[in-house]
């Protein structure tokens, strides 16, 4: 799931969302943190199971990701398609653009029009695939209502141009709809969700994406 605060239909025919969370990495044995514990959080749904394989692609000198940009095809969980992460507002979130997988593993055309002020459709080639064992948890409020999405993701990932294999678990904590509104409340949670995390065993990324983390930077 994309948490977001907003979302709609853009003119090309995608989806889009501002995605707000905080990542963490864990060793292979950490016990997952008391949700429960934070404010507006009264139950944590059943764990849902994905199988996510996503292939990254960039321009021979990463033109996207300098510029803050990642374009990728994933198949897997219940947002699977095209992608497009742009680069890190104010707050931190990022808008993500969001195209049906279609049949064709070539680069729609309103993707590639989508990130044509950056690079060229034709310069662009894999950089990294990105395989991710991750389990989902929808944290609820009294209503029922979805505060945020955590995931435990054990990722095995491929430096495409290198040859290179890595592997990590890490935890995100991402804000979804009925998240709080106001900056202080939102504040207070994510407060209260670093608590929880470094209490179990946790600290903050090393990275903060898995793309970078799997070119190695």
């Amino acid at each position: 799931m994309s948490a977001a605060d907003q979302s709609g239909a853009e003119p090309t025919g995608a989806t889009h969302s501002v995605e707000i969370e905080l990542k963490f990495d864990v060793d292979d044995v950490t016990p997952l943190p008391d949700w429960t514990t934070l404010p507006g959080v009264a139950s944590v749904g059943e764990p849902e199971p994905r199988e996510l394989d996503a292939l990254y692609l960039d321009s021979d000198d990463l033109a996207l990701a300098h510029a803050g940009y990642a374009v990728r095809r994933r198949t897997g969980g219940p947002d699977e398609g095209w992608h497009i992460k742009g680069p890190r507002g104010a707050d931190g979130g990022r808008v993500e653009q969001h195209w049906p997988l279609g049949t064709e593993e070539e680069i729609p055309d309103a993707v590639a029009q989508a990130v044509s002020s950056v690079a060229a459709v034709r310069h662009l080639a894999p950089i990294a695939r990105i395989r991710n064992s991750r389990t989902a948890y929808a944290l609820l409020d009294a209503a029922g209502g979805v505060v945020a999405e955590f995931v435990d993701d054990r990722v095995t990932a491929t430096d495409e141009r290198a040859g290179v294999e890595r592997t990590w678990r890490e935890w995100e904590f991402e804000l979804a709809a009925a998240a709080p509104a106001s900056a202080d409340e939102r504040r207070a949670l994510f407060a209260a969700a670093e608590k929880a995390v470094r209490r179990a065993g946790g600290r903050t990324a090393a990275s903060d994406s898995k793309l970078a983390r799997t070119l190695g930077q």
